[in-house]
């Protein structure tokens, strides 16, 4: 295998199976209980590292509102004694995407905005969208949108918006030229991703995207896209305070997730992972913790795919969900907002077929299971291009997330098989 980052990478990583990559043998490292409790999931979760195929993994299952059990094997960063535990410190990349999302529905829930208002009560730049006549092909044939963006369609990835690591041609181009990325990577060049210097700013994002065509009509075809970054955006126009600041004051702090945010701070680099990528049958720290590009500010908080977080925090966020909006005692949102976040919010008639969400649905940031669905109804969650993958199953009253730090992740089947394996235990 190459050094290569593909698009694909970036993308959420929800197909995955693939190549093994080697690496000297890290010990166990961490666990509970989960051996007994979840067998299946321990037995998973320590293979990848007993193979020497991932640096480090880890588990956090929780039933209702009980303590998560936490089931690790590995360390933090291959060649350093660190073992991984509920506070080590990871890249959520795509699993920031329900965390935007659920703050969005704080604003619905407060009535600064609804579900179907057009976004450009607040932005008008994107008053007056165009469209592609043709998807990823020529930006200046195009024709007017027939429909506004609505903050809906900007949940539920149904705003027509690209992506920068999915759309192709002259589309793909102007996003890099304009800087509207959804997130970073390494400060090292990376083989197979262009350079692009992303804006200086939430506005100035929100600003240059309003300035390019539509890839979709607004509400017919589910395009996984920048618009969860984009939503970042809207929340602190509504809200009137920065993104971050944002969700720090209304989910964060409330929630005691303390080790969660756009970077890492210099006192938690002890925590932190190092991210990996296979090269030659090894794995090879293409963002080393100790000088990892998280160290530093971003140009702008990246709803869609910029956060860090532990276990731990995670875990109180899905258990705020699976609580239907309280946890701990502390009510961060109504019942009835928890239950329409991760309810289906798009349409019947939105074309989804061939994408990630192929015959399921999508509420607010994440992917919602149908009856039809593999794992029955009532799943609610997302994973993330490193490797990550966290969702909770409202009908079993589970709560269950897997850790590790490689991309692409499809690398290993670690997380394609991570939820499949859980529902073993669960059925068991």
């Amino acid at each position: 295998m190459n050094m290569m980052v593909t698009r694909r990478a970036l993308m959420g990583g929800m197909a995955l199976g693939g190549a093994v990559a080697l690496l000297p043998r890290a010990a166990w490292a961490w666990r509970a209980d989960g051996a007994t409790l979840y067998p299946a999931t321990s037995a998973f979760i320590e293979g990848f590292v007993a193979r020497r195929e991932l640096t480090g993994t880890l588990a956090a299952i929780g039933k209702g509102q009980e303590a998560p059990v936490f089931i690790g094997a590995g360390v933090q960063s291959n060649g350093t004694p660190t073992p991984v535990g509920p506070d080590t410190i990871w890249r959520l990349y795509s699993m920031t995407k329900p965390v935007t999302g659920i703050a969005a529905m704080l604003l619905v829930e407060d009535g600064k905005m609804r579900l179907d208002q057009p976004i450009a009560d607040f932005l008008p730049a994107f008053a007056n969208m165009k469209v592609q006549n043709t998807p990823d092909g020529s930006l200046t044939d195009v024709r007017p949108a027939k429909g506004p963006i609505t903050v809906r369609q900007l949940l539920t990835h149904t705003a027509g918006l690209g992506y920068n690591i999915i759309q192709k041609g002259p589309i793909k181009k102007a996003y890099d030229d304009a800087g509207i990325v959804g997130g970073q990577a390494s400060r090292l060049p990376i083989p197979g991703l262009a350079p692009v210097t992303p804006a200086p700013s939430l506005a100035a994002m929100a600003d240059r995207l309003a300035e390019l065509p539509l890839v979709y009509e607004p509400g017919t075809q589910w395009s996984y896209s920048i618009s969860l970054d984009l939503m970042g955006r809207l929340i602190e126009v509504v809200s009137g305070q920065a993104f971050d600041a944002f969700l720090k004051a209304r989910l964060f702090d409330p929630l005691g997730m303390t080790s969660t945010g756009f970077m890492v701070e210099r006192e938690d680099i002890a925590r932190f992972t190092s991210n990996y990528a296979p090269f030659s049958g090894a794995l090879i720290p293409f963002d080393p913790a100790a000088s990892s590009i998280y160290l530093d500010p971003p140009p702008y908080p990246f709803g869609g795919g910029g956060l860090v977080s532990s276990a731990r925090d995670y875990d109180r966020f899905l258990a705020m969900l699976l609580g239907e909006g309280e946890t701990g005692g502390v009510r961060v949102m109504s019942v009835e907002t928890a239950r329409l976040a991760m309810s289906n919010l798009i349409d019947d008639s939105v074309d989804r077929k061939g994408t990630f969400i192929d015959g399921q649905g999508f509420g607010a940031g994440g992917r919602v299971s149908l009856p039809g669905s593999p794992g029955g109804e009532g799943i609610f969650g997302w994973a993330g291009a490193a490797g990550t993958v966290g969702f909770i199953h409202r009908k079993l009253g589970y709560r269950a997330a897997g850790y590790t730090q490689i991309m692409p992740p499809d690398s290993v089947p670690f997380q394609a098989k991570f939820g499949e394996t859980f529902f073993k235990d669960v059925a068991a």
